[in-house]
């Protein structure tokens, strides 16, 4: 996985700490973790978190990660379908619109 700079690069002025731990600790420790949990699998639980708790302004980012970990269009689908029966039919209307974006092609 590539290192990632977001945190430093959006909020490393702002909010030092915070840009390390997301940059280190979560994607640095956490999602390098490939032979505890696969990058896959674990895309498959943050997109769901992410929609769970309706936090669609990191969904972009997270559905792309999850299309490069090998999560098909039509996987993202019967996800967000099954969601919308336990977190709520907006919130996978709102998911839904974001994912025919990111997997539009």
């Amino acid at each position: 996985m590539a290192k990632v700079t977001a945190g430093r690069d959006l909020l490393g002025d702002f909010a030092p700490k915070f840009a390390e731990l997301n940059d280190d600790v979560l994607f640095g420790q956490v999602w390098s973790r490939d032979k505890e949990f696969a990058p896959r699998d674990r895309s498959i639980v943050t997109v769901t978190a992410l929609i769970t708790g309706g936090n669609f302004e990191q969904l972009p980012f997270h559905l792309s990660k999850a299309k490069e970990n090998s999560v098909t269009k039509d996987e993202i689908v019967e996800i967000i379908t099954q969601l919308a029966f336990y977190v709520g039919w907006p919130k996978a209307w709102s998911a839904f619109n974001i994912a025919k974006e990111i997997y539009k092609d």
